[in-house]
């Protein structure tokens, strides 16, 4: 059998397999009100999607994944089709498709899915989700080795507020400018089993904190841990789960490029006997509220010297550091040009903002997030 360093050298050489999840918001097409309408959207979704459309945890959300790939560019293409056919399916139902992180609109709270898990979790925590849904960005790496996966996890602490940061896209909430990019994520926050995770000795205690917070009752099943950077389930991947939903595939992409690139940049640490940076928890708390706050186009936390810098500093800083394994992946062109595009339109907090300054209403920002979802 492979040790965990032998394996560490193979998977650095090859191809990480990725994936991406990606949550959205159901409006009505006549009144741009949130709508209740999952079920009616899932069932005119094409037979040839279907498997990968699923129920979110309202009836006004619904969520995709796409089939994990080697290639960006085939990832690309699946999340095009599925963002396009569930956007088809959802006018043929009377509604719109909208990729924000959280709804921006006044009224009653929407209803839970129709599902035993989701009446288990309403019952349990009640109302800790209220409004229409909090739409989010999970991206998959795969890791095969838990024990490596685990010393993954620690050495990506660092540099998740900057992703955060990068897919903020929910600055408005009952109608009014939060002063939050990202307002979903401090109502995440809320959840009890949402946060930063922490500094890991092995899979083991990985396994242990997990077991412990389920005997507790404060977490239902391993599906619910939502720390920022978790394993899959069954161990086979590193999953971060630190951002809103992105209001365009090309958003969606460029983060998903990095997330893997910095993953393999982690292994290729661990093979060489590095150790993880050593970050205080409190500290890593604040820079995700930092980033939740600011957004990219203001100040984040700097966690090697503990100071405020330009959040497009840091992120220019994370692009160098991975830039090895981008080219290692065939991504280095792509993300050069997509980090290009980012910055000349802003983040997806930012483009909202604007869209409001120029419509003068809410209507004119769901719109605009309307069509840039389907790209």
């Amino acid at each position: 059998m492979p040790t965990t360093t032998d394996r560490t050298a193979v998977l650095a050489r090859g191809t990480l397999a990725l994936g991406v999840e990606e949550e959205f918001l159901l409006l009505d097409a006549e009144r741009l009100a949130p709508a209740p309408v999952v079920d009616d959207v899932l069932d005119r979704v094409s037979p040839a999607l279907r498997a990968s459309v699923r129920h979110a945890y309202l009836r006004t959300q619904i969520g995709v994944a796409g089939p994990p790939a080697g290639d960006l560019d085939a990832l690309w293409r699946s999340m095009g089709l599925l963002r396009e056919g569930v956007a088809d399916a959802a006018e043929a139902a009377g509604a719109r498709l909208t990729a924000i992180g959280a709804c921006p609109l006044t009224g009653p709270d929407a209803p839970v899915a129709d599902l035993p898990r989701c009446h288990r979790t309403a019952e349990r925590f009640g109302p800790l989700a209220p409004g229409h849904g909090l739409n989010s960005t999970l991206v998959r790496v795969g890791v095969d080795d838990p024990e490596l996966a685990v010393q993954v996890l620690n050495h990506v602490r660092p540099w998740l507020p900057v992703l955060q940061a990068v897919t903020a896209n929910s600055p408005f909430h009952q109608g009014v400018d939060t002063g939050y990019a990202s307002w979903r994520s401090i109502m995440w926050e809320r959840w009890p089993s949402v946060g930063p995770a922490p500094r890991l000795e092995s899979y083991a205690h990985y396994r242990h904190l997990l077991d412990d917070l389920i005997a507790s009752g404060v977490v239902i099943d391993d599906g619910m841990l939502q720390w920022h950077a978790r394993l899959a389930a069954d161990g086979t991947a590193v999953e971060l789960r630190i951002g809103d939903v992105c209001p365009s595939l090309e958003d969606t992409m460029l983060v998903a490029a990095l997330v893997r690139a910095l993953v393999g940049t982690a292994i290729t640490d661990v093979g060489a006997g590095l150790p993880a940076p050593a970050i205080n928890q409190q500290l890593l708390a604040a820079a995700h509220w930092r980033a939740a706050h600011d957004g990219l186009e203001g100040l984040a936390v700097d966690l090697v010297n503990q100071r405020p810098r330009p959040a497009w500093h840091l992120l220019r800083r994370l692009f160098d550091l991975v830039r090895p394994q981008l080219e290692r992946h065939g991504d280095l062109e792509i993300a050069t040009v997509l980090m290009s595009r980012l910055r000349s339109h802003g983040s997806g907090a930012a483009r909202q903002r604007a869209a409001f300054a120029r419509h003068g209403s809410i209507d004119g920002v769901l719109t605009a997030l309307t069509e840039a979802t389907r790209g």
